[in-house]
Parts: C-alpha cells; sequence; structure tokens
C-alpha cells in the first residue's frame, strides 16, 4: 500500500474541508479585509448589549441580552431607558434555583430551549445565562440566579440548559467566571482561595460547561482573584480556560468588570462591555486604538479576539459571515409550548419540607372556605432582581393560581397578614438602577436604594402590621383551611444586595407564630430566592412547602400541588440552615465587608461542612418529600463494569417521581461523602422497576450510599 498516495487521496479538493479548518478560514479571509478601526469597533460595546458590526463586508453586530429567567426587555442604545414597545413581552421562566430543585436533565434542557428560542426569536445572539456560581452563602443576594452549591448537580444541569439555548443558534454565556459569590464590594472584592477549593468547588461547573455543554461564551467576573480582575486574568482565561480546558470560544466581560488595556488587550478577553454610554472610551475602545498605534500593543492581540468573534457568528449560522449554506434558526417566542414548559418545569420545582400531620393534599371537593395569608400570595416578582427582570407577559399568582384551579364551589379569600418596608419595586419601565450600578463598589448589604421608600415611620410600620396581623389571625378562626404563603421578595433577592442575615423580613415570624397558635393545621408556604430561618415556628408547624421564584405559572403550579392534581418531587438543591452563622462561609471563613474575602472553609462548602463537622442543618441538601413513599431494596454491584443495581417500589398511594442520590464516601478522604450521581424516575403507585446506575470511577474500599437526601441513605454499598 502507498501510504503517501492515500494521505494525498484524503486532502484531495473533493474530501470536504474539517467544519473547524473551514470556520477558521473564513474568518482570516475576513480578518484580512478588515481595518484596525473596525476591528476595534468589534471587540467593545457600541451600544448598551450590542457590538460594532462592518457594513461594508456584511458583517452584523452582536446582539446579547440578559436573561437567565427570559430574553429582558429593549432598552435604548445608549440609555437604560426601556423602548417602550409593547413586543418585548416574553415567557417568563422559573430561575436557576427552581430549574435545580427539579434535579432534572430534562427540565433544564427545556428551559434552555425555551430562553434559546426566545432569544433567537427576539433577535439575539448571545444570551447572558445560565449562572453556575456555587452558593457558598446563603446571604448573596444573586443566589435565585444560581442553581446550587454541589458542583456535580450545577454542572450537570448547567451542561443540559446551555445544550437547551444553543440549540437554536444562540450563544449561552456561562456566568461569573469564577468566585464570584457575594455581591457587596462585587467590583473589587479580592477572593482569597487555595487551588484546591477552586478546583473541587468553584471550577467544575463553569468546565462541565466546555466540556458537556459544549458553551460557545464565557462572562468573567467582577471580583479580583490571585491579584487579577477576572475579566482581565492570565490566570483563569489564559492559564485555565484556554490552555487547560482548551476553551475556543468567546469571552465577554461582565458589564463594568474591565479596569485596564494593557491587562485587558493582552489577556484572553474577546469583548468588553460596561453600563456607561462612553462606548468609544471603554478601555478596549479608542484607548487600546492609540496603543497599538503607538507601537505598545501588537494588533495580533486584536487579531486572535475579532478571529474568535467571527468563527463564532459562524456557529450561529449568521448571515454575511457565513458560507455554510445553512439557514440561521428564526425563533419564536411567547408559543403555547413555552408557558406549557414553563409550568412543567415550575410544577417539578416544588420542594414539600414537610407534612407530619398529612393535610396535603387538599381535597377539592372538600374545600368550601379557604383562607390565603400573606404579602407573597398576591405578589408577582418578574420585574425585580436586577439583570434577572422580566417584563413578563403574564404572571400567576398564588392567589391566582388558587382560585382558577379549584373553582366556583369553594370560597378562596385573602388577607394581607403583613406589609413590605418598600412600596412595589419600580416598575421596569422606570428603572435605571443599572446606570448606578458600578457605584459603591457594585454592591452593598441591604441595599433598598432603588426602591420607593414609603413615608411610614418603623414605629407607624410596626403599628400597621400589628393591625394587619390581628385582622388575619381573627379571620383564620372562620376558615376551614388557612395557607400562609410568605417569604422573600427582590428586595432581597436582588443584584447588588446581599442579605444581612437569614432572617424573614416585614414581621413574619411573628405573624406565622400567631396564625399557627390559632389554627394548628396551619399550612405554610414559602416564596423565596434563598433560604430563610424558621427556628421560631418550624417545630409548632406541620406542613411546609417550598417554592423558589418558579416564573409566570408558579401560581398554578403551586395550587396543582396543593389540591394534589401534581405530586411534588423536588428536592432541596442546597443546605437549608438554622442560621447563616452555621454555614461556613461565616463560621469558618469570611463573607463581605472587606476588601478581601478568605475562604478559609476551602471545600467545606454546604453539605460537605455539614457532614464533616456534625452540624445539623434544619433541611439536609436533596431533601424533598412526596404525597407517596419509596423503597429501595436488593443493591448489588458489579465492580468490573462499574454498575450499581437495586429496586425502587413505590409503597404508596399515588403516583409520583423520586430523584435518587448516589454519594460516595472514599477510603481516606477528608470529605464525608460527595454527590457523584443522580437520577429522576417515575414509578406507578404499587410498581417496582429496576434501577442500574453506572459510575465513571469506582474504587476498592469505597462506599456507595444511595438515598433519597443527604442525610436520608436507604443503601450503602462497599466495593
Amino acid at each position: 500500500m502507498d501510504i503517501n498516495r492515500n494521505k494525498k487521496e484524503e486532502t484531495s479538493e473533493n474530501t470536504p474541508i474539517p467544519q473547524d479548518n473551514r470556520l477558521s478560514q473564513r474568518a482570516e479571509e475576513l480578518l484580512q479585509k478588515l481595518t484596525l478601526e473596525e476591528k476595534i469597533g468589534m471587540i467593545h460595546g457600541a451600544q448598551l448589549f450590542q457590538t460594532a458590526g462592518v457594513a461594508r463586508l456584511g458583517i452584523p453586530p452582536l446582539k446579547m441580552s440578559d436573561g437567565p429567567m427570559g430574553v429582558r426587555q429593549e432598552f435604548l442604545p445608549s440609555q437604560w431607558k426601556p423602548v417602550g414597545n409593547q413586543d418585548d413581552y416574553v415567557t417568563y421562566l422559573p430561575c436557576n434555583s427552581a430549574v435545580a430543585s427539579t434535579w432534572n436533565r430534562k427540565i433544564a434542557y427545556d428551559i434552555g430551549s425555551v430562553l434559546g428560542e426566545e432569544a433567537r426569536g427576539r433577535g439575539k445572539d448571545v444570551i447572558l445565562g445560565p449562572g453556575v456560581n456555587i452558593k457558598r452563602s446563603p446571604l448573596c443576594g444573586r443566589n435565585f440566579e444560581y442553581f446550587s452549591e454541589d458542583p456535580y448537580l450545577t454542572g450537570e444541569l448547567a451542561a443540559a440548559y446551555i445544550q437547551g439555548v444553543q440549540l437554536w443558534d444562540v450563544a449561552a454565556c456561562v456566568k461569573h467566571f469564577a468566585a464570584n459569590n457575594q455581591e457587596t464590594e462585587r467590583l473589587w472584592t479580592e477572593v482569597e482561595i487555595d487551588e484546591e477549593a477552586l478546583r473541587e468547588i468553584y471550577f467544575p461547573a463553569f468546565y462541565d460547561a466546555v466540556k458537556k455543554g459544549g458553551v460557545h461564551t464565557i462572562m468573567g467576573a467582577y471580583n479580583k482573584l490571585y491579584g487579577e480582575h477576572c475579566c482581565q486574568s492570565e490566570y483563569l482565561l489564559n492559564q485555565i480556560l484556554r490552555k487547560e480546558w482548551g476553551f475556543d470560544g468567546v469571552v465577554i466581560s461582565d458589564w463594568g468588570g474591565v479596569h485596564d488595556t494593557n491587562a485587558a488587550a493582552n489577556s484572553q478577553l474577546d469583548i468588553e462591555m460596561s453600563v456607561t454610554n462612553d462606548f468609544d472610551d471603554y478601555f478596549m475602545a479608542r484607548p487600546l486604538l492609540k496603543k497599538i498605534k503607538a507601537g505598545e500593543i501588537r494588533e495580533e492581540t486584536v487579531n486572535q479576539k475579532v478571529k474568535r468573534i467571527l468563527i463564532l457568528m459562524q456557529k450561529l449560522h449568521m448571515p454575511g459571515v457565513d458560507t455554510s449554506g445553512i439557514p440561521r434558526k428564526s425563533g419564536a417566542y411567547n408559543t403555547p409550548g413555552h408557558r406549557k414548559k414553563a409550568l412543567e418545569a415550575a410544577r417539578e420545582s416544588i420542594v414539600l419540607l414537610k407534612n407530619e400531620a398529612h393535610m396535603l393534599p387538599l381535597k377539592p371537593e372538600k374545600q368550601k372556605r379557604i383562607l390565603l395569608i400573606g404579602e407573597n400570595a398576591r405578589a408577582l416578582h418578574a420585574n425585580g432582581g436586577g439583570s434577572a427582570e422580566i417584563k413578563a407577559l403574564y404572571e400567576i399568582s398564588p392567589l391566582m393560581g388558587l382560585k382558577t384551579r379549584i373553582g366556583g364551589n369553594s370560597e378562596v379569600a385573602f388577607a394581607q397578614g403583613y406589609c413590605r418596608d418598600t412600596q412595589e419595586p419600580q416598575d421596569a419601565q422606570e428603572s435605571n438602577w443599572q446606570e448606578k450600578s458600578l457605584e459603591n463598589g457594585g454592591g452593598t448589604q441591604q441595599n433598598t436604594q432603588n426602591q420607593k421608600t414609603q413615608p411610614d415611620s418603623p414605629a407607624s410600620l410596626s403599628k400597621k402590621r400589628e393591625k394587619l396581623r390581628e385582622e388575619a389571625v381573627k379571620l383564620a378562626a372562620e376558615y376551614d383551611t388557612v395557607i400562609f404563603i410568605g417569604g422573600l421578595d427582590h428586595t432581597y433577592d436582588s443584584e447588588g444586595n446581599d442579605r444581612a442575615d437569614m432572617k424573614l423580613p416585614y414581621e413574619q415570624d411573628l405573624l406565622i407564630q400567631q396564625l399557627l397558635e390559632a389554627k394548628k393545621d396551619l399550612i405554610i408556604v414559602m416564596i423565596v430566592g434563598s433560604p430563610v430561618e424558621m427556628g421560631s415556628w418550624i417545630a409548632q408547624a406541620d406542613t411546609v412547602v417550598w417554592s423558589y421564584y418558579a416564573g409566570m405559572e408558579g401560581g398554578s403550579a403551586l395550587a396543582d400541588v396543593l389540591l394534589g392534581l401534581v405530586n411534588p418531587s423536588g428536592k432541596l438543591p442546597e443546605t437549608f440552615y438554622k442560621s447563616h452563622l452555621d454555614c461556613s462561609a461565616h463560621s469558618v471563613g469570611e463573607f463581605a465587608g472587606k476588601k478581601s474575602v478568605a475562604y478559609r472553609e476551602g471545600v467545606y462548602v454546604g453539605y460537605r461542612y455539614m457532614d464533616k463537622y456534625g452540624v445539623e442543618p434544619q433541611f439536609c441538601f436533596g431533601h424533598g418529600l412526596s404525597y407517596t413513599t419509596f423503597a429501595y431494596t436488593d443493591a448489588k454491584l458489579d465492580f468490573e463494569e462499574k454498575l450499581i443495581g437495586y429496586m425502587l417500589e413505590n409503597t404508596g398511594e399515588y403516583d409520583g417521581s423520586e430523584v435518587i442520590q448516589v454519594y460516595v464516601r472514599r477510603a481516606g478522604s477528608r470529605i464525608y461523602q460527595e454527590l457523584i450521581r443522580f437520577e429522576k424516575i417515575f414509578v406507578k403507585a404499587g410498581q417496582r422497576v429496576p434501577v442500574c446506575i453506572s459510575l465513571e470511577h469506582m474504587n476498592r474500599g469505597d462506599a456507595y450510599c444511595i438515598g433519597s437526601s443527604s442525610k436520608d441513605i436507604r443503601l450503602t454499598i462497599n466495593s
């Protein structure tokens, strides 16, 4: 055989050029035609949410949008003022914490797909999400935008989410890389952390986004790490992201995350964005142009960035750049199918924390008079939270959801019960908070400066709440079923704002205590973005339901669960501490309030810390009840094939889904146990199904623990 002849044939003109080569060749072809000024225009914001295109060559601008919970409304090109049209209402999706509480990769994929299709339908090229930062502390104001405290759960769901987004010729932009775990002083906080903790806790979800999700773009973080701002970090963007992980996509700065022209230009950052409208004065705009012309910075640094942008545009099949002949998907938004997916995700996200008296599910035919108490029964949450705010097509409140589900044969009444310190958050049509979002170091604790304050003094507010409590408690005695619906809102769960503690605001604890005294069978529902303290009433409460911000159909989903139309299957994606002082970020490490923050807890984050040191949570990682019960039996291990098998039986009266969780306890490890696999399995009442779990790595001496939560271990198998 003539080896040389065969090699020649393999590279003949008739053989298709590999895609990577074709994309690179096309990018080089366009790069040669661009002037330096045109190239500079492509690597920084020319509007608040887009770069400059090059019309003479048919190169379009790159259009971006915020959107972990939906595609954000349209703003004027250079002002943080909404355009004000009626054509940018969108599907309001469950927050990432809600997606995580489904423990369902398909749900994550479906929600990502809805977001991607709506972004494309709105003409966007990059959607700025998902957020995958680890929930190091329950006080971080943006925790509702993130998935979990666990790197494996986060990475699995993020990868599926990204694949769903990018199905629609839209780039996901995973954020914020890396160790961005607080809002206080977020622009200047120096994170002090050892590399082991970075690699075991804070990096894996980003790695999975790159390797499993195939993410096209990554957003840098505001904070500093090892003396460098993350958006221009040699260590993060070059050593880790490009060289070690082989990421060849586009890196975008957080808005205002760049601080130096030389550092940014010579880093692996590709696009600088910010919140100000002096676009030509951005660090990678006119200042960079001047330095290149002066010979201080090589033009090749810009060429590399532009080439990556041009390759991205081809991957997205953007006309004028892509020559593949594949038409770009057009997308769509506000479709019935999208609303259906939002409802499905919301239903699976709801977590039943307690049901000791078996008050739930309620029997609709027996519910003649129901009283809902609490501001969150009627509150809407779409238009708050910072850059996660959504101009929702609609949002179903719990009050509306229950009324529409239960029908006219039952009375459903409402009592306010408590009031906020402030009025409703500023309407999105008037909002300009982002103009000032780089002030005060980028964020504070308990920052309510962007809310319209009431004229009431603390004393008058307390009197007002006392009156509302008295009215609610008196009314509760008159109703068959009383449901308290409280929790948090985006005064507390918000970008630029960390909480001071985990306490429920607005004197809700006192209201709950008094309601429990008057109505022992009170049903408590929490609608929140982060855990709250429950110690003053949890022991007296028999029934507690948990819902993260669950999107436009959140109220309908809650009603479905309360009425037994849906069997709850959500599990907690984070530890619920009794107090934030039980969290390792506070008991061992540092959180907020300083220019540098020491992550002294290292790898002991969330349940890893609680398990290792025997600290009892309020509710453990992975906890969530069902209206049915499940039995785990007949465990077997095949070490050679790296398989674990057992039988899962639904021993109750309701069909339901169980999230089976596999933890490993490694011989000689400092970590007590770590989540290594999970699957969500539907089982009909009375049915017994075989479960087979494949593990990538199985070591002699390790123990594999299978259970319904991190503390409810049903089977232990030693290898």
